[in-house]
């Protein structure tokens, strides 16, 4: 049976609108202001998705619950399965003391806590989204937090806020390149304009990572720091994106503001050290200041370099792995199909829904739904060969390798379960079409729609946890609204320069929904070991994620109406 989706089911656009809103007012809803346990919202989410996409939507019941199961064995695998690998590494690093070296070393650089954060969930968070996406940067960069003695709310919530702006060239450039399939825009144009829309937020989010933790007081203490950080990161993102394409942005610029910052470091001090007020405080942060020549952090000075250099190798390894199994090289030559590759077209589901106008151009395509099990070049795999890697430099015995891998498992089963019900509700409001009913609202703005075009990127990352899928889904439609504009006069451009414009929009604007998005939430909660506080998390990023989507729609704005020889 096919199925044609339909955008309007009860034939008024502000009711049709606030039904298919209602799974993810009850999801976040219950999980933030209710406070239940992330299993139980996700539960009632999939729940209410299923009742509206069946009974409002007509949705033939087996292609509901289809979508469902197709979304919830993505959500295990590739998404599950990264964040299972990640923490069995950590766990792995714990377990031998070779963390609590490295956890040393970082503070060596620095005891502020301000550093550390900018070090590792921004920089070091860019070049792990830039090589994996997919929640890996959320999951390390956590972990790596937490480790080094950061409260694990803040570990998680800034986290989340840092691995914002690296995220539409995440992944190798896959959102980009997404978007440039889905709308036939050139590829070139689509990473010019983002490019000339993010590296102004890549000198923000520094700041705005410093501000939430320690206010604007904190901020001035280490502003030269954070200028180097975002600078460094900001110039790269430009000059790449602009010069040579999407695919190798983050890692560029997340490894040069790294060693940028890290060399920094080595020359200039903070006037005062910044400190939460105790190490498991995790109400607001509050502040201790310490002079340098007065302040005796718990650090022992008797590590040497070879132990160092040694406690850091699993990270190392990490990253070597991560940016090769994300090679599309690498990618092509582990997967064979039929032996290392395995494809399920999902029964009930595939080519059987078709989208329709004005989401898409004209009818008559239908949507895949094909589940890929590629278990050799997943991602996770790679963390995982080098989580092996790691227990052979560290020494690790194969029982205790193999009892570590069981604990872990048994530890993020819940966890997984959560990520595995999130995503069972992202791929039953794209198949049911809910999600497009709440992107046309967005297209009905008129002259703000510009401002517009930015948050309904927004909202299709948090629908669905990726803003390479938030493009497959919002980006046909922006682009066919974005020319609809050009026609009634409402915009001063070429059709070709709006479409560009909205198109890109999608991509950078989504790039702040990337910290609410359940699957996001769920990932920080368990790489920082807090089953049951993702409503806390939630409430801890949401105003961030809003306030920093809002100033990305004013930019558009800007480049629509008085800056438009911005647009290539």
């Amino acid at each position: 049976m096919d199925w044609l989706q339909t955008y309007d089911p009860l034939h008024s656009p502000w009711l049709s609108t606030i039904v298919a809103a209602l799974p993810i007012v009850l999801l976040l809803g219950s999980l933030g202001i209710l406070e239940w346990s992330a299993p139980k919202a996700a539960a009632l989410g999939l729940g209410s998705a299923l009742v509206v996409a069946i009974f409002v939507y007509g949705m033939p019941w087996q292609m509901a619950l289809a979508s469902a199961g197709y979304g919830a064995c993505f959500g295990l695998f590739p998404i599950g399965w990264i964040v299972l690998a990640a923490i069995f590494l950590y766990s792995l690093t714990v377990q031998t003391g070779q963390f609590e070296i490295v956890k040393h070393s970082v503070a060596g650089l620095s005891a502020d806590r301000r550093l550390q954060a900018l070090l590792i969930a921004f920089s070091f968070g860019a070049f792990v989204e830039g090589a994996a996406g997919f929640g890996t940067p959320v999951a390390i960069s956590a972990a790596l937090m937490i480790g080094a003695g950061f409260s694990p709310l803040h570990a998680a919530g800034l986290a989340l806020i840092a691995n914002t702006s690296p995220v539409a060239f995440g992944a190798l450039g896959t959102p980009i390149t997404t978007l440039a399939d889905v709308t036939q825009l050139d590829e070139m144009r689509l990473s010019a304009m983002a490019g000339r829309q993010l590296p102004l937020f890549s000198l923000i989010v520094p700041a705005w990572l410093v501000w939430t933790m320690a206010g604007w007081r904190g901020v001035r203490g280490v502003w030269p720091a954070i200028l180097v950080s975002g600078g460094s990161f900001a110039i790269v993102q430009f000059w790449v994106s602009n010069y040579f394409g999407p695919r190798l942005v983050d890692v560029a610029g997340g490894l040069v503001s790294l060693i940028c910052l890290a060399i920094f470091l080595k020359f200039w001090r903070p006037k005062q050290i910044w400190q939460f007020a105790a190490p498991s405080d995790e109400a607001a942060p509050s502040t201790t200041h310490h002079s340098p020549t007065h302040h005796s952090p718990e650090l022992p000075k008797t590590y040497s370099m070879a132990q160092v250099v040694s406690a850091w190798i699993p990270w190392v390894l990490l990253s070597v792995c991560v940016f090769v199994w994300g090679l599309p090289q690498t990618k092509k030559r582990l997967e064979k199909p039929g032996s290392t590759l395995v494809t399920v077209e999902v029964p009930y589901l595939h080519g059987k829904v078709f989208r329709d106008v004005p989401v898409v151009e004209e009818k008559g395509k239908p949507e895949p739904a094909v589940f890929k099990f590629n278990w050799l070049s997943a991602t996770g795999t790679g963390i995982l060969f080098a989580a092996f890697l790691s227990a052979m430099w560290m020494g690790v015995p194969a029982t205790r390798f193999a009892a570590t891998f069981v604990e872990t498992v048994h530890r993020m089963r819940w966890p997984l379960f959560t990520i595995a019900v999130m995503l069972a509700i992202a791929y039953t409001t794209r198949y049911s079409g809910t999600d497009a009913t709440l992107g046309l609202a967005f297209t009905r703005t008129g002259v703000l729609y510009p401002f517009f075009a930015a948050m309904l990127g927004w909202l299709g990352v948090a629908l669905t946890g990726s803003d390479t899928s938030s493009n497959a889904l919002f980006g046909s439609l922006q682009k066919i609204t974005a020319e609809g504009l050009v026609k009634r006069g409402v915009l001063n451009l070429s059709a070709d320069k709006a479409s560009i414009l909205m198109a890109a929009a999608n991509s950078t604007g989504g790039v702040m929904g990337k910290m609410i998005d359940a699957q996001s939430i769920v990932v920080s909660a368990a790489a920082t070991q807090q089953p049951g506080r993702e409503g806390e998390i939630l409430r801890f990023v949401f105003w961030h994620s809003l306030a920093l989507a809002a100033l990305m729609g004013c930019l558009i704005m800007v480049q629509a109406y008085l800056l438009p020889w911005m647009i290539p």
